[in-house]
């Protein structure tokens, strides 16, 4: 009993902490929670947390929220989830609060516009971060179909304009028809 009270408050404690400390939005935070719960505290593997990062990303609503609540479910069931929901939204909503009261000097200070102008460059080298992480463990896979689908979901979205709802759904199809081919071939090769 004990050591779950300690799962959980360290589950909510690094949940706040990463929501707190975190610019730049989803794409950000989802990497320091692989660092933090795959590499460091080894709750996760590797797979899970690519798995979670594919789900968040497909699933509506923030994306640090659909990732805590995965995270936080698959740690502690429902009270982990509850746990690493509040330990994600409480510090954005205190800071936007806080920011509120004070909106016109935060909009018109010459100081905070330029360190927000700042963390937009360390933004994009995390996310850049995420990318190369997220399309390295594809080539892990040695998947020829996975590793060309991420080829042509780069360039559908980046050259082509294609929207990234299509692209995830087009993704997601072509997923599924592989999940049911392979369970077909292994139901056929059991018989």
């Amino acid at each position: 009993m004990e050591k779950d009270k300690h799962k959980l408050f360290t589950l909510f404690k690094s949940m706040f902490i990463l929501s707190a400390c975190t610019f730049g939005g989803g794409f950000v935070i989802v990497s320091l929670m692989k660092k933090k719960y795959v590499e460091e505290l080894k709750w996760l593997e590797e797979d899970e947390m690519l798995d979670v990062t594919a789900i968040t990303q497909s699933a509506p609503g923030p994306l640090p929220v659909n990732a805590s609540v995965i995270i936080g479910y698959r740690i502690s069931g429902i009270i982990g989830s509850l746990t690493a929901i509040l330990g994600t939204i409480l510090p954005p909503m205190v800071i936007i609060s806080v920011i509120s009261l004070f909106y016109e000097q935060f909009r018109t200070n010459p100081y905070i516009a330029t360190a927000l102008q700042v963390m937009r460059a360390g933004v994009a080298a995390v996310i850049f971060d995420v990318v190369i992480n997220l399309a390295g463990n594809v080539w892990k896979t040695k998947r020829v179909l996975y590793i060309v689908m991420m080829a042509v979901a780069f360039i559908a979205t980046c050259l082509l304009d294609v929207s990234a709802m299509l692209v995830i759904l087009t993704c997601l199809g072509i997923g599924l028809i592989d999940l049911a081919v392979t369970y077909g071939r292994k139901k056929g090769t059991a018989a």
